[in-house]
């Protein structure tokens, strides 16, 4: 029996949770990132953990028999375009695929903006003399010679990766197939991703930029992962190293290696996995809505139906003016919001708060790194809600006198009280929040109403009740380590692997032999993939099977699922196109049955459940009115400042109720108790808040 370690590393906070198999209790750890090398962060997180264990670090990893690692790395890196110099190749004719996107903007008449850039900046784009017709057929044949030209011009320019993508490559691969030869002969060592392989979906410009963004993170991830693998060996660790992905699990290293796409938001994607795990120890429903506060965006994703939300319309940036994955993630919509975003005015003197943050260098002003603009975290504890003795359970003294003078300052700049403006920051963050919680919730279908919160971030403690009393949940859920809530995610996680085809067909012409020949190749494609991950014959896994479904004329898909894993007659057509009718109505209240349905893409996913996951604590919870710990002067809009009880969360026992004005003090989050409002520390060892 030895530990399974999980570590996020974000923006501004890596976070870890150790698991002790022999006691079945987990251990939290939280230490500021250090972007030049991870590793380092990473061991100062695992040093609190193994202080508090008694094991020196050397001997808690040698006894780690799992760790599961996510990184925000390659999304940052897509974000602010630090990726490999990358070439695209593309039919000749469609050279523009990246840079016409998707044809949108927001505010389609606000000129005041250009058109966004490519992803791959249109001179690194090659035109490639051929054409497949859409189904398999050799309409142009490609050009070995103009083929080796190209391959010599990326040469000379040094590019260090190159992006494939052809069109109709994903019905006859053949001529993708010839480039990526010709360039392991001519460019050997240099990565280049093939767009059937990654990703064979309809719609030219997904598929081409989920190609370009992979084969652009290669170069960058390879060193990263190999590193990281590296400097954990070099400090004892020897047992399996997986990496969380986007689709809320996890695979190999060198599964990520050769797809680093997947790696995208592979942090982000684990908090609806510990969502859905804490809502069902509470028995409080199969939806919740799960909220990631951290020190640099505010994450929130679905579980619906006990399920994880999975979308290929992730963005990276804003919409239409970002660039969209094309791969099949789980559904988390970020903002900038977090305890490190930036408090400043427009030109019209309105309060914004974010996108920008101060992150870890230099941090908020209360860091005592140099930051010298007020945040979110500056203003709760001018507000205070935080001991500054006490940040990250005393590891990180705040300076308090640094956080006044950047509120005082900002609120003298419009002559307003400083708790109020203090107070205002907090409100104008939480109005963010609530937004994005409505996109991804009201404009899904889903009523918040009659969902749980599940609350996680090492600042989600700040404000989740006044968030939650606005939407009108009634409960939510914060786990007392809810600081780490995507490494604790990563502890229900299992193996997780998807395989794609496109196969388009109607409902009433439905082509069963292509359909059944595109989920043969899909369930083949999972048992390799099953066949060759070290412990996974012996493991209990579950495939289940998906098509991207619409109305005829519609835009956008919704995935709908299978019931079987082929279609041999008319009566499963039928009852796949009948829980389509169901999807449709549950996410837009309407159904057209008169309308043919089309069925784009077939998708296979396998779960593999290669380990346990906690055990639930076995406390019992006796309800108890406990006395504050201490008084402290804090600030609400509804009260005033005025002396409220502090409790220190370790203190606490399971049944311990807390009517607001209070503040209860973890050792990694802070949970504020606004007046009128209940916290409960149930047997499961969750804080339980009652925000109606």
């Amino acid at each position: 029996m030895g530990y399974r370690i999980s570590v996020d590393t974000g923006g501004t906070f890596t976070d870890i949770i150790v698991f002790d198999e022999a006691t079945g209790s987990l251990h939290i750890g939280k230490a500021l990132t250090t972007h030049g090398r991870i590793f380092d962060g990473m061991r100062e997180a695992i040093a609190i953990v193994a202080e508090e264990l008694r094991r020196p670090v050397p001997d808690l990893l040698s006894e780690t028999d799992v760790l599961i690692y996510g990184t925000t790395r390659a999304t940052n890196a897509v974000v602010t375009k630090r990726t490999a110099k990358t070439a695209f190749l593309t039919t000749k004719g469609f050279k523009d695929t990246l840079t016409f996107k998707e044809g949108g903007k927001h505010g389609p008449h606000d000129y005041t903006y250009d058109y966004p850039d490519p992803y791959i900046p249109r001179r690194y784009t090659f035109e490639v003399t051929e054409r497949i017709g859409s189904q398999g057929e050799v309409v142009v044949p490609i050009s070995e010679v103009e083929i080796d030209e190209i391959i010599a011009t990326l040469q000379v320019r040094k590019f260090e990766a190159v992006a494939v993508s052809l069109l109709w490559s994903i019905a006859n691969p053949s001529h993708e197939l010839a480039i990526g030869r010709r360039l392991d002969a001519l460019l050997p060592g240099t990565a280049f991703t093939l767009s059937h392989e990654l990703v064979p979906i309809l719609r030219e410009y997904r598929r081409a930029s989920a190609t370009a963004i992979d084969a652009s993170l290669k170069p960058l991830m390879q060193q990263h992962l190999r590193e990281m693998s590296a400097d954990l060996r070099a400090a004892g660790f020897a047992g399996d190293l997986l990496v969380s992905t986007s689709v809320g699990g996890c695979q190999q290293v060198d599964e990520l290696i050769a797809r680093p796409i997947n790696t995208l938001k592979s942090g982000p994607a684990m908090a609806p996995v510990a969502g859905r795990a804490y809502a069902a120890l509470e028995g409080l429903g199969d939806n919740a809505i799960v909220c990631d506060t951290g020190g640099t965006t505010f994450d929130v994703g679905l579980v619906r139906d006990g399920s994880l939300v999975y979308s290929r319309d992730s963005w990276l940036g804003q919409r239409w003016l970002g660039d969209i994955m094309g791969t099949s993630t789980v559904d988390v919509r970020s903002i900038g919001a977090g305890g490190g975003s930036i408090a400043w005015c427009d030109s019209g003197g309105l309060l914004r708060v974010g996108p920008q943050s101060a992150g870890s260098i230099p941090g908020p002003a209360c860091y005592g790194r140099g930051g010298d603009l007020p945040t979110v975290t500056d203003a709760a504890l001018y507000l205070g809600y935080i001991d500054p003795a006490y940040f990250n359970g005393g590891r990180l003294k705040l300076d308090a006198a640094a956080a006044a003078r950047v509120i005082e300052r900002f609120a003298a700049e419009d002559g307003s009280p400083p708790d109020q403006v203090a107070a205002a920051i907090m409100t104008v963050a939480n109005e963010l929040m609530i937004k994005a919680i409505g996109e991804i919730t009201v404009s899904e279908g889903l009523n918040p109403r009659e969902s749980v919160i599940v609350a996680g971030g090492g600042a989600a403690g700040f404000n989740i009740m006044p968030i939650a009393r606005e939407l009108g949940c009634a409960t939510v859920i914060l786990p007392r380590l809810a600081a780490a809530l995507s490494a604790c995610g990563m502890q229900y996680c299992e193996i997780v692997f998807e395989a794609t085809r496109s196969r388009f067909t109607e409902s009433n012409a439905f082509d069963k032999a292509a359909v059944n020949a595109a989920l043969a190749e899909i369930a083949a494609e999972v048992e390799t993939f099953r066949s060759r991950f070290k412990g996974a014959e012996r493991a209990h896994a579950t495939t289940r099977f998906i098509v991207e479904t619409r109305y005829r004329a519609q835009v956008w898909e919704l995935d709908t699922p299978l019931s079987v894993g082929r279609i041999e007659t008319d009566a499963d057509v039928d009852a796949l196109v009948e829980a389509f009718h169901q999807v449709h109505e549950r996410v837009y209240a309407v159904r057209d049955e008169a309308s043919p349905v089309e069925f784009v893409n077939w998708k296979g996913r396998i779960a593999i459940k290669l380990f346990e996951p906690p055990p639930p604590p076995p406390s019992v919870a006796v309800a108890y009115a406990p006395d504050p710990d201490s008084q402290r002067s804090c600030f609400f809009v509804e009260t005033g400042r005025r002396q409220t009880g502090i409790y220190r969360g370790q203190r606490l026992l399971a049944g311990a109720e807390i009517t607001g004005p209070a503040i209860i003090e973890e050792p990694t989050t802070t949970l504020v108790v606004y007046p009128g409002l209940t916290a409960k520390l149930s047997a499961a060892g969750n804080y339980l808040l009652t925000c109606a």
